[in-house]
């Protein structure tokens, strides 16, 4: 596992780079313009997107910004299942998600790269608190009990 999780974010229109690592596109629609067989990317994760409600609300409009964030990172807490393969490459090494939007600084990439760099950081807490205390420990984290053991995870809720 790599020490500090190297997650970017990228316009689908921008050309791949070998640094890119693992990409991941994370729109709920396909990039307008872009041909699918073109697409250089390991996986296309709809399901990571913001809902359609809350997309069409956002609109890209600057002043509901602080609000999308807020709302869209309530969704990505209730919806694990469609985040955490992209987590698990991450600390594995560099990933790349691949957006759509003309605004890069609000955009849903943005949110969803902050809230798994948030998620990589505590998981990595954990895992240092349980070796500094040995080999098997329980540690909890936010209402959540992570037993850690010697590598082995599993969370009970």
């Amino acid at each position: 596992m790599q020490s500090i999780a190297m997650i970017r974010i990228k316009r689908t229109y921008d050309p791949p780079a070998r640094t890119d690592g693992r990409r991941f596109l994370v729109e709920r629609l396909w990039p307008r313009g872009v041909k699918k067989e073109e697409m250089e990317m390991h996986a296309w994760i709809k399901e990571v997107a913001p809902s359609t409600p809350l997309r069409q609300w956002y609109g890209h409009e600057p002043e509901r910004w602080p609000e999308f964030r807020r709302r869209y990172e309530k969704e990505l807490s209730e919806n694990e299942a469609a985040w955490a393969p992209i987590l698990e490459a991450a600390r594995k090494g560099p990933i790349t998600l691949l957006f759509s939007a003309r605004d890069t600084e609000r955009n849903s990439a943005v949110v969803l790269r902050d809230f798994l760099e948030r998620r990589v950081s505590r998981t990595k807490r954990i895992e240092t608190k349980a070796s500094r205390r040995g080999s098997s420990s329980a540690v909890h984290a936010r209402g959540r009990t992570a037993m850690v053991s010697k590598g082995h995870h599993s969370a009970r809720h």
